[in-house]
């Protein structure tokens, strides 16, 4: 159930880093091309939303209790599509989805730059990591249950 739950974790980070981080990079390119200073109203909410993004990923990244495919899958769909922009570029931007919008561009923008290669290594990690995999239910879990005779292990 915990990894199934991961799978829907995944999904959303997936959303998340094209739909968030995606329009936040395309906003903060935009304004930077009109001049704009990133202390203005725009590009700072363009910036949280980056920011925010980023957490969302790191937390998935950290907190032991949650699925490695969470953040793992998203990351190596990350890798992938890296791996397939030094193969074929033209294939690599092709595949993005809804390209006529500002997130689209701003997701194709951190794909050339490589980014989304150096997110989707961090995401990998926790993927190798054996202590992520088990479930939490060692001994140290019963220490408070009643034994058949009434008595605390």
């Amino acid at each position: 159930m915990r990894h199934v739950f991961g799978i829907v974790l995944a999904v959303a980070i997936a959303a998340a880093l094209f739909f968030g981080a995606g329009w936040g990079v395309a906003r903060i390119t935009a304004l930077h091309s009109q001049g704009v200073s990133l202390t203005s109203t725009h590009a700072l909410a363009a910036v949280a939303v980056v920011v925010g993004t980023g957490l969302l990923v790191g937390i998935m990244l950290a907190v032991p209790g949650i699925s490695p495919l969470g953040a793992g899958l998203p990351g190596l769909l990350l890798l992938a599509w890296s791996a397939l922009l030094v193969v074929s570029a033209r294939r690599a931007t092709r595949l993005i989805p809804m390209q006529g919008h500002s997130f689209a561009a701003g997701f194709g923008s951190m794909l050339a730059t490589g980014m989304l290669a150096l997110a989707g290594a961090a995401m990998v990690v926790p993927l190798f990591v054996p202590s992520r995999w088990r479930r939490g239910g060692g001994e140290d879990d019963y220490v408070d249950i009643p034994t058949g005779i009434g008595l605390m292990r």
